[in-house]
């Protein structure tokens, strides 16, 4: 008898289900900057969806990146951009872009220490 999370279109429905369909963020954010939950999300995040309150609970407690939100949440970025994008601009979240996007070697650096904080996860 095949279990529920058996079902391969699980994996691709919720993602979709979760951003109503929409696969494109209302802003672009970097995959490293750094999300910190605002006084109105800490307010209003309960009544906004089970994602957006799991967020906003996640960068309450300390500041997150995109990366790592996505990984805590286990969605794709794609998926996570969306629903952070969306957060952001509701106000429930704040957010802190990286200073100099345009420093190559500065975002390389940046990435390198998500991406160790992602295998440490």
């Amino acid at each position: 008898m095949a279990q529920r999370g058996d079902d391969p279109r699980g994996a691709l429905v919720r993602p979709y289900a979760v951003t109503r369909g929409r696969t494109e963020p209302t802003r672009d954010i970097a995959i490293e900057a750094v999300m910190l939950t605002s006084e109105r999300g800490v307010g209003e995040s309960p009544y906004s969806g089970r994602d957006r309150h799991r967020i906003a609970v996640l960068c309450g407690n300390r500041p997150h990146s995109l990366a790592e939100i996505a990984a805590h949440m286990r969605l794709p970025l794609g998926v996570a951009r969306v629903l952070v994008a969306d957060m952001v601009t509701d106000g429930l979240l704040e957010l802190h872009e990286p200073v100099d996007a345009t420093d190559t070697d500065e975002r390389i650096n940046v990435l390198e220490r998500v991406l160790i904080g992602l295998r440490a996860l």
